[in-house]
């Protein structure tokens, strides 16, 4: 075959996926990193089963691609692949094809444009969605062992990308309750826990951090009613941003004309629905919907076609969508706005971070409570960094790298923005604006040292003394140094919402817990009526208390 003829072949479809791939290459390699994407990049070179804030997936991705290319384009080149196969599994799946109407959806959904060459976990999660949707028609048309086995990887796979994948797969048997009855829907199953079971055992063996922070850490204390408009305003601009509401509605009145279709639907409706449900219990990311982009986009294609629809609003939709798309593109390549700060963080960052470097010099740097700023600093300046997280700051997987046993005894700079209770030695002007930093002689942290509760709610009067027993863990397989000088102790630190309370100290070093293993803590309840969150914290040096222990919830009454 030509490749005149494949590209003119099915009215331009396969020309269309040409251009989408080449423009996402090139948006690939002349933009800079997003903050989340320098963190990833970190990730794939800690390649393990599993990470605080996600599985694998996205990680394996960037490691092949920075394999051929030490730049952006490499961070980003495999998931570029992956979106641009996402459309012609998208296609793949269409019951009854037109060309005009499917690229007319495409064009009006900007996120999918702009957003697909992230390198960021919702881009394979969107592709292995899209596998899974086709796994599972040809598992409905002919239940073979074949297809039994297809079906299997394509759920572990998209539970590798990210968690979310796991409603598609209850959205489906709620669809089609006769999988219930399907053996070999079980084997599927079953194969699916064997090849996600490495992860599982890396949650396991770290205490569940994903489940402890998502379920536990990430609640908001009371209801807001922006978290829900805000998500409402998140998901049309989603799908859209101009005709993602229509989009949408396209995809609810869709009529439904197989078992399949039924399990797109209810798929579709009952992320939806469950996420918004969610915003009752705290603030939910728009982008925690992206699964559901096929099933979107197949309902609203079918239903255009069986309804009749005029193609007029979208096409309109479309022509400002691109129009917008392009300026966009442009500005994530070139910062034409000064001082207009729409993200920022895409911008600038190899002059920041050789301005941090050349004041550093060989020193390695420490950021305080920020995953974001040494991930961009190992990436532009190419030398390693750490991230040192207070008691008051979220966690992140640098609390579970030994990064710092490179560091221990060692100078480094310990670099921060704003009051963070340090000494200041100096400042660095930067386009990034001031930042401070503090030269440390000799540094010691201890993320890897974990206090395990022996209970995980603490109930009592406002006041009231209650010894609390933790059993320590030495996460570095190794003797732990002691700074002499200052001598690390342990302690604690609670907040309740926004506001943080003064942390407190104890009289036990940690060189002595660490002999003990088992440690009492004598804990002093709040004099406000109120629920808190406690953590057990080890105070080092100059630094502010980190993270030792997961959550106890205090609850203060009168």
């Amino acid at each position: 075959m030509s490749i005149t003829r494949y590209f003119t072949k099915d009215q331009h479809k396969n020309l269309w996926l040409a251009l989408w791939l080449i423009l996402g290459i090139v948006q690939a390699a002349f933009t800079e990193l997003m903050d989340d994407e320098a963190y990833y990049w970190v990730y794939s070179r800690h390649m393990d089963w599993g990470y605080f804030d996600h599985p694998p997936m996205v990680a394996l991705l960037i490691k092949a691609g920075y394999a051929l290319f030490h730049n952006e384009l490499g961070v980003r080149i495999g998931v570029v692949l992956l979106n641009t196969l996402t459309l012609q599994l998208t296609w793949s799946l269409l019951p009854r094809k037109d060309n005009r109407v499917f690229f007319i959806i495409l064009a009006t959904m900007g996120a999918m444009q702009i957003g697909g060459m992230l390198a960021v976990p919702d881009v394979p999660l969107i592709f292995f969605a899209a596998l899974y949707f086709l796994r599972y028609r040809n598992f409905l048309d002919i239940p073979s062992w074949r297809n039994t086995l297809l079906l299997g990887l394509g759920m572990a796979l998209m539970f590798y990308s990210k968690y979310h994948g796991v409603l598609l797969v209850f959205f489906t048997v709620l669809s089609n309750l006769r999988l219930l009855r399907s053996f070999r829907f079980y084997v599927a199953c079953i194969l699916t826990t064997v090849l996600f079971f490495p992860h599982l055992y890396w949650q396991y063996t770290h205490g569940f951090p994903s489940l402890q922070y998502h379920l536990v850490e990430r609640n908001a204390s009371s209801y807001d009613i922006s978290y829900s408009l805000d998500y409402l305003v998140g998901q049309v601009l989603l799908f859209g941003p101009l005709m993602g509401w229509l989009l949408l509605y396209y995809a609810f009145v869709c009529p439904i004309e197989s078992r399949f279709e039924r399990t797109l639907k209810l798929s579709v409706i009952g992320v939806l629905v469950f996420f918004l449900i969610s915003t009752f219990k705290g603030r939910v990311e728009a982008n925690w919907t992206v699964m559901v982009f096929t099933p979107t986009v197949i309902l609203a294609h079918q239903s255009v076609l069986r309804r009749g629809y005029a193609l007029k609003w979208l096409q309109y939709g479309a022509y400002l969508t691109l129009a917008i798309v392009l300026v966009a593109r442009v500005y994530l390549i070139w910062d034409f706005m000064p001082g207009v700060e729409v993200r920022p963080e895409l911008h600038h960052n190899k002059a920041w971070a050789d301005a941090i470097s050349k004041r550093a010099g060989n020193t390695p740097v420490v950021f305080l409570n920020s995953y974001q700023w040494p991930s961009k600093y190992a990436f532009y300046a190419q030398q390693e960094s750490y991230s040192i997280n207070s008691r008051f700051a979220r966690r992140s997987q640098y609390n579970y790298w030994d990064t710092e046993k490179a560091f221990w005894g060692k100078p480094v700079m310990i670099a921060f923005q704003g009051d963070d209770e340090l000494p200041i030695t100096d400042s660095i002007a930067t386009v990034k604006g001031k930042w401070y930093y503090h030269l440390e002689p000799h540094f010691y942290a201890y993320a890897l040292v974990q206090l395990e509760p022996a209970i995980k709610e603490i109930k009592g009067r406002k006041g009231e003394r209650v010894p609390v027993v933790f059993r320590l863990k030495n996460g570095y397989g190794q003797p732990l140094p002691v700074d002499t000088t200052r001598e690390a102790v342990i302690g604690y630190a609670m907040m309740r919402q926004h506001e943080q309370l003064p942390p407190v100290k104890s009289d036990l070093t940690l060189s002595r817990a660490i002999k003990r293993r088992i440690v009492s803590m004598e804990i002093v309840l709040p004099d406000e009526e109120g629920t808190y969150q406690l953590k057990a914290c080890i105070f080092s040096g100059v630094l502010p208390p980190t993270h030792n222990s997961p959550v106890i919830k205090v609850k203060v009454e009168d």
